[in-house]
């Protein structure tokens, strides 16, 4: 079986001092690097294919040589974490299978305000919110204090630091300008969510299985600190808030609350269509409310991030746990699990007379988007 790694090699188009999530994005490539061996391990003809900056060189690679299945990492194209989505549409162009969530997923979990309101619409809880797009729009929130600041559509707690937890009209002013001007996106502000962080990983379909529950464990972390993950506790190994934000695999002593948190997380993963796997972060407040604060449709799947040691508490071990991925996505993909039938091409839209017609006036823009450690949660 041959299978290609994707992954992006957008880190190192420009300095990492310019390049808030230069950390987050450098470890893709060593996270390839392992999925390949785990793969090989299986037996597979594993091939690395790297994306550089905005070169869409390996479309053609693609469909010149289309492997049997496309192990997807891609989370970001020329620094941009919108180009994530792009990839998996790209795939279902071309008809090649892929790992992982569709387009859609990918697009409503990247994009925070957009996920919160369709999974508040299929009755998940989530705190209540509003989405900034211009620094006067702080003025007007009537949310009360403390109040959680991120960017609208980052992952790997880009843009989060101990200064998102905001307790006044000065903070919040403050913490959205840089956003708006560091990021150069839309702003997230919602209700700080005081209680435990509970990260529930998810593994295949209809209906998914829940793998181990991770807790954020915020016992070290110096009282002056909010209890949230920074982009400093995830890549900046031996901080303060690297230290001070261990994860621990954990049980959850209700069953009722256990029980919620399940429903609540296999909802969220039903209604933004993740797909293969994923993982959902919870708030649990005092009243025992599991609030999501975050979906990840493309979770880090290093050796030692919290994904794998979720699947190794579970029985998988990492290199079973990656040849479980792509036979979830082998057998979804195609009825024989055996991989005998032939890949369907894709489907193609009839010649319309004309058509150039309707095009006139249609140019395609050229131009480059704006512009560690490993990943334990």
């Amino acid at each position: 079986m041959k299978i290609t790694v994707l992954y992006n090699r957008d880190f190192d188009h420009q300095a990492p001092q310019d390049d808030p999530g230069f950390a987050a994005r450098a470890e893709v490539e060593g996270v390839a690097e392992a999925v390949a061996a785990a793969l090989s391990a299986h037996g597979a003809e594993a091939n690395l294919l790297p994306v550089f900056g905005h070169a869409f060189r390996f479309v053609a690679r693609l469909a010149e040589d289309p492997p049997d299945l496309v192990f997807n990492l891609c989370e970001s194209l020329a620094g941009d974490a919108r180009g994530e989505l792009a990839v998996p549409a790209i795939l279902d162009t071309l008809g090649v299978p892929y790992t992982g969530s569709p387009a859609v997923a990918i697009a409503l979990a990247l994009h925070k305000h957009k996920a919160k309101e369709i999974l508040a619409a299929a009755g998940v809880p989530v705190p209540a919110g509003a989405v900034i797009r211009r620094l006067e729009e702080a003025a007007q929130l009537g949310l009360p204090f403390p109040l959680m600041v991120k960017p609208a559509r980052e992952d790997a707690s880009v843009g989060i630091s101990r200064r998102s937890v905001v307790h006044n009209h000065e903070e919040l002013q403050q913490q959205v300008a840089f956003v708006l001007e560091t990021h150069r996106q839309e702003v997230v502000v919602e209700q700080y969510v005081e209680g435990r962080e509970i990260y529930v990983a998810l593994l295949g379909n209809d209906p998914p299985e829940l793998l181990p529950l991770t807790e954020i464990d915020f016992s070290a972390l110096p009282s002056d600190r909010p209890r949230i993950v920074t982009y400093e506790a995830k890549w900046a190994s031996g901080s303060v808030e690297d230290v001070g934000t261990a994860p621990r695999l954990v049980e959850l002593e209700d069953e009722a609350t256990r029980q919620r948190v399940e429903q609540v997380a296999r909802t969220a993963f039903r209604a933004l269509e993740l797909r293969d796997y994923g993982r959902i972060d919870l708030r649990l407040a005092a009243d025992g409310t599991p609030y999501v604060i975050d979906v990840n449709a493309n979770c880090a799947l290093a050796p030692d991030a919290g994904y794998a040691r979720a699947a190794a508490a579970a029985g998988l071990p990492y290199d079973a746990l990656i040849g479980r991925l792509a036979e979830i996505a082998r057998k979804r993909t195609h009825a024989d699990p055996h991989w005998q039938a032939e890949r369907p091409a894709p489907t193609r839209r009839a010649a319309q007379p004309h058509r150039e017609l309707h095009a006139r006036g249609s140019r395609v823009r050229r131009g480059a988007p704006r512009a560690g450690r490993r990943r334990r949660t």
